[in-house]
């Protein structure tokens, strides 16, 4: 019982780990050639909005472009979540997460 508790604060501490080096991430994405531009760090948290004047007036052209900048932003943050944790043992993780559960 005490391995698999120890297991498990290790996996915790390298989740925190991960968790901590996506954070610093910053990744952009883009909308409408660049009118609408959401910025989010790692773990997906959107840290800034930026929407172009020119778009004020027309609330449902912003809106469709405030999804597409978001859902451009989130690709390129899993992107970016991907290859951190391939280079910091991410898939270690995974396999260790599944050697305790049995």
């Amino acid at each position: 019982m005490f391995t698999k508790l120890k297991q498990f604060k290790d996996i915790r501490s390298k989740a925190k780990v991960i968790q901590d080096a996506l954070a610093s991430e910053r990744i952009e994405g883009s909308a409408g050639w660049g009118k609408v531009k959401i910025s989010m760090d790692g773990n997906q948290r959107v840290l800034d909005v930026s929407i172009d004047p020119s778009l004020q007036s027309d609330l449902k052209t912003l809106s469709i472009h405030v999804k597409d900048a978001v859902n451009d932003a989130i690709q390129k943050v899993q992107k970016t979540m991907a290859e951190k944790l391939k280079g910091m043992g991410g898939a270690d993780l995974a396999k260790d997460v599944q050697a305790m559960m049995k």
